[in-house]
């Protein structure tokens, strides 16, 4: 099934929770480390508790990635566990120059099966293209972070008037050729998504931060 296939199927069923694996092993209860792999043994009940009401799984690629071979070993078993018609989100915001590129769209879209990614857009199309191309995955772009550090570019006015943020709104439409593109939208930020709605239009939104 295609990705947003899967984001339609959620939407038509009425499901819209995206819940985060973002599993630090230094957190986990300890009535889980006796097992082999506490890291993939939490995901796998906390995954086994939700199936039935989540729209989408999130895995925030650095805290697999900062265990190692280990922690990859455990994003992939991870992975496994996750019913099939459920989206997958590769949280890692990639976007760099073309070949770099590339090689992040086909680590997360081919060796590890991913149905979407996260993506920071402030290099420009040709960063992403590669993730862009893969018609059958998803792509959340960042528009606006609920971090203080928004205001330092994407909160910043430009001659039109307009915030950066909006801009970066409009040319994600004009990429979006393949019908695969939506938007990162700090839910902390609800007054700016009810005044950008209009603009945002019908791209999928990832609203991080609830809860």
């Amino acid at each position: 099934m295609k990705a947003i296939q899967k984001i339609n199927s959620a939407n038509n069923s009425g499901k819209y929770i995206c819940v985060g694996l973002d599993t630090d092993p230094k957190k986990l209860p300890n009535h889980l480390t006796s097992f082999k792999k506490p890291v993939v043994e939490f995901n796998k009940q906390i995954i086994e508790a939700t199936k039935e009401s989540a729209a989408a799984y999130k895995l925030n690629l650095a805290f697999y990635e900062s265990e190692g071979i280990i922690g990859l070993e455990n994003l992939e078993e991870t992975l496994s566990f996750i019913p099939d018609d459920i989206l997958t989100i590769a949280d890692g915001k990639r976007g760099d120059i073309g070949n770099t590129s590339n090689l992040y769209a086909r680590s997360i879209f081919e060796h590890f099966k991913f149905d979407a990614a996260t993506l920071n857009p402030y290099m420009g199309k040709d960063s992403l293209e590669p993730f862009l191309n893969y018609s059958d995955k998803f792509n959340f772009i960042l528009v606006l972070t609920s971090n203080p550090g928004s205001e330092d570019f994407q909160k910043q006015k430009l001659h039109s008037g307009e915030f950066l943020y909006q801009e970066v709104t409009k040319k994600i439409h004009s990429w979006n050729k393949n019908s695969n593109c939506g938007i990162v939208f700090g839910a902390t930020n609800l007054a700016e998504l009810k005044e950008n709605i209009g603009l945002i239009n019908d791209l999928p939104i990832l609203i991080p931060g609830v809860g």
